[in-house]
């Protein structure tokens, strides 16, 4: 029986964490637990995860589908789609089965792409290699998670764009319903007609809508979050610190502008996977600590305090200790709260 490869290709960078990474996470779960139930697609589906950040890393090796077991998905720094694309690029060349002379090969992979935010890497080049090697003998699905992703981008490599317009568990589990009816209708299509196009289930333009880009008006890339890494000094575990941007009427009443600024969203803990998938010789943007707006407790030990700033320029938690050791750098100092400002690193998101 020839494979039917399905590639998620998702995007685990800080912007994702909490919720959204959660909910992909159970989604493939739900995805692989409903298609277990259908015949054709345990004869012909064959899964792979890579996940990518500032790196691209392959958490899932293409197995089939009654040996697929979904993984955690990890957390990274950056958004280095071009990366990503370029390690999809070779795995599909080294595994993917072509047709000889002797033997019918694979059928045409089918990649979803999963992504919420803008590249923070060049994509050009890597845009370019897909579109005249790959795009014929693969099929791409790029899923924008939410609205503030560029997708304008996307139309050099695929004509399937869709945009998840809220990411909402209800969306989510819809969203999810959507991929897992696509993977079995291009099931049945290479078993019964033998046809490996694209196959896509109907569209609910309630919650999952196809981008039409020759509509679509080109956006400038922004920042949608602010997230900062810190590293709780009890555990030395890393965590992030996320904040969504808003804007807010001016509170002067004869200024009629808005006010930008981050409200917190929520800190997690992510493992030490996170520097694996981060590019480090990417250079971080600052932002004032004005513009945010909520500071956590650490969320690995429940400090107090999850927002202390070192003096080697990195965030730590710090409680009710009088000598706080910063888990960065080794420096032993007394944390006291303070009134003023200061421009900290942010993730590249």
């Amino acid at each position: 029986m020839r494979r039917l490869p399905i590639y998620f290709l998702i995007d685990v960078s800080e912007s994702m964490v909490g919720e959204p990474v959660e909910q992909v996470q159970e989604g493939i779960a739900a995805i692989i637990k409903e298609l277990r139930t259908d015949p054709y697609a345990l004869e012909t589906v064959y899964l792979s995860i890579i996940v990518f950040a500032g790196k691209a890393q392959k958490i899932t090796s293409m197995v089939e589908l009654y040996n697929f077991y979904p993984p955690k998905l990890p957390i990274g720094g950056g958004t280095s789609l071009g990366k990503a694309l370029d390690f999809l690029m070779k795995d599909i060349s080294e595994n993917i089965k072509k047709t000889t002379l002797e033997e019918k090969g694979d059928w045409k992979p089918i990649v979803f792409l999963f992504t919420d935010g803008n590249p923070t890497d060049d994509c050009e080049g890597a845009f370019e290699r897909w579109k005249q090697k790959y795009d014929r003998s693969s099929n791409l699905i790029v899923i924008s998670l939410g609205d503030n992703v560029n997708v304008n981008i996307f139309d050099k490599i695929t004509e399937n764009v869709l945009l998840l317009k809220n990411t909402d568990q209800e969306s989510f589990k819809q969203f999810f319903k959507w991929v897992t009816a696509s993977i079995k209708t291009s099931s049945m299509s290479v078993s019964e007609i033998n046809d490996d196009g694209v196959h896509l289930a109907p569209l609910n333009d309630d919650y999952l809508s196809k981008i039409d880009l020759s509509k679509h008006q080109r956006v400038n890339i922004d920042d949608n979050f602010a997230v900062i890494l810190g590293k709780c000094q009890t555990t030395k575990r890393p965590y992030l610190i996320k904040y969504k941007k808003r804007l807010s009427p001016s509170e002067f009443e004869n200024l009629s502008m808005n006010v930008l600024d981050y409200k917190l969203t929520g800190a997690y803990p992510v493992d030490n996977a996170y520097f694996e998938l981060t590019d480090a010789s990417v250079k971080n943007n600052t932002v004032s600590t004005d513009s945010l707006i909520g500071f956590p407790s650490c969320p690995c030990c429940g400090n107090q305090y999850g927002f202390s700033y070192c003096s080697c320029g990195k965030i730590l938690c710090s409680g009710e200790e009088k000598i706080t050791k910063c888990p960065w750098c080794g420096v032993e100092a007394k944390f006291e709260l303070s009134s003023g400002s200061a421009n900290i690193t942010r993730t590249t998101g």
